[in-house]
Formats: C-alpha cells, structure tokens, sequence
C-alpha cells in the first residue's frame, strides 16, 4: 500500500452534496501498542447494542469473533509468529533480541527462537470510493458530513448488494434480522462532540480518532520512529488516496505485510468497472435495436 503521503484526502463530503462540511474525521490504528485486551470489541457492542456473536474460542489464540461481521463492528485479530525466519536462526541465535515495545514475546522451547505476537483492532475502512455506496439501490448507505460510510438500518431491505461490493467484506447480513450492519464510526457520539466508543476505551491509544489529515501526518511520525527501532516491516495501510480505494477513513500501521493481518494487500473498488460496463451494454442494446429495425424495415419491402 505504500507508506508515505502524497497530498490531502478527498473531500468525500462536499462530492456527496454537503455545502461547507466539517474536515474529513476517522480513525488511525496503530497496532504496535495493541495490547488485545478487546476493550474496543466490548465498548463498541455496549455502546451500539451489538448482539453477543459468541464466547466460544476459535483455536485461534484468544480469538473468538474471528473477522468483522454484522455483530463484530471492531475485531481484534491475534497472530503469533516467530521473530525471525528460520533460515536465519542459526546466524541470529547468538544476537539478542532488540527492544521491541512494540509486541509481546515469549520462547519457543523447543527451537530456542523467539516469538511474538502481533495485534489488530479491525474495522470498517469508511472508503474515500466506497463501493457499498455505488450499489446499494435503497439509499440505506449514506456518507456523512464527517465523511464516514453508515448504514441506516431502519431503510435497509436486507437485498445484500452491499456484501460482495466490499473488498475488506466488512459488511454483513445479520442472521435472523436480515438487514445489513457495520461500523458506524459511532456516529451518535461523534455528532455530539464525544470520541467514538472504542477510541474511548482503548488504554493504549492504539485506537486514534480525529481529522485524517492530521492522523495521517502523526501516523507518519510513528513510522518513523518504529523503522529507526529496526522494525523494517512497519508500514502504513489505507493512508494514500491513490491505492485501490481512493483513501481509507480508517487506516492503520503494521508491523507486518497487510496479509499477514487478513488484509488484502491491493484493495480495490468494486465497482471501479462499472461506468464501462454500462457503456458496452449501452453500445450493445444500441446494436440490437439498429438490427431490429434494419431487419423490420426490410421485412416490409
């Protein structure tokens, strides 16, 4: 995805027809001081009266919600790896390890190499090009005037287009209810001058909400300072407004390629393809219609 600025973030706002909106607001995740603890999972269902999605564990570390969903608007991902790759144990075995406040570690007692844990409070990308936008056919899906993607449940008919049309397949249909939900940015909240749920329960500041533009700027600091700590891999996902999706409103720095985390590490728009694809259906039925009329024309001679 890249790591460095290349100039201000759309004004998603005034392209949806807000005259004079405020800056564009969102969220900045750095994962390098997250702890796990799923304080965001829990404030976020409290405050938005997420249904429970499950106490069972998935055979994934702590995980038991697994990936966002219709109850899962915050996930906290957990993956365990080893600190270095195994063709380079026996060269490294000797060195010790750098500080890294950055992750938890332990010891593989078996191989004698370190491990470590790298942590991930996901959420809705609020896309600068949002596809759920382009094909929901009721209006549920709305930008706001901060800028975010919500749904509004009350409108939504449950016809699920919003499902595929999202490359991080954040959104989902709610088993039982059959309408659609995601992220709200805590919407309610931030209308009234608070910070929304999660970023106020956070203990670590992992979770950072505030105007983009100046995330974006103190997120490149934080990388900075990361790399110059020999963690080559730190790098900034959803920062740029010239990657797939035009810019996230909701980017993060990690400590490892976006795979690693269940990102796609190229997301696109789905729906990029669509002007085009009206046009050649457009020329198409142009096409037919002209045969049509050639063909009655000439029937009648």
């Amino acid at each position: 995805m890249g790591n460095r600025l290349s100039g201000p973030l759309p004004m998603v706002a005034a392209d949806a027809g807000y005259s004079d909106p405020p800056e564009r607001m969102g969220f900045f995740t750095d994962t390098s001081v997250c702890i796990g603890c799923k304080a965001c999972e829990v404030a976020c269902k409290e405050w938005n009266e997420v249904p429970e999605d499950g106490i069972s564990l998935l055979g994934l570390s702590y995980d038991n919600t697994g990936a966002l969903g219709a109850s899962t608007w915050r996930h906290v991902a957990f993956v365990e790896q080893p600190r270095y790759a195994p063709e380079l144990h026996d060269q490294l075995a000797q060195v010790p390890a750098a500080a890294d406040p950055a992750s938890s570690s332990a010891t593989d007692g078996q191989t004698g190499s370190e491990m470590r844990w790298l942590m991930s409070s996901d959420v809705c990308k609020h896309c600068t090009h949002a596809a759920c936008l382009d094909v929901c056919p009721t209006g549920a899906l709305i930008r706001t005037e901060d800028g975010t993607v919500i749904v509004q449940d009350d409108v939504c008919n449950g016809c699920g287009y919003c499902v595929p049309a999202c490359p991080y397949g954040v959104i989902e249909k709610r088993e039982g209810d059959g309408r659609a939900f995601k992220c709200t940015l805590c919407y309610d909240r931030t209308g009234a001058g608070l910070m929304p749920a999660c970023a106020t329960a956070c203990p670590t500041e992992s979770i950072q909400y505030g105007p983009l533009n100046e995330l974006r700027e103190r997120a490149e600091a934080r990388l900075g300072t990361l790399q110059a700590q020999g963690e080559e891999r730190a790098q900034l996902y959803g920062n740029r407004p010239d990657d797939g999706i035009g810019g996230a409103g909701a980017f993060f720095l990690l400590l490892d390629e976006p795979e690693v985390y269940g990102l796609p590490p190229d997301p696109v728009v789905t729906t990029r393809d669509l002007p085009k694809m009206w046009g050649y259906a457009a020329g198409a039925a142009a096409t037919v219609l002209t045969c049509m009329v050639g063909s009655f024309l000439r029937g009648r001679k």
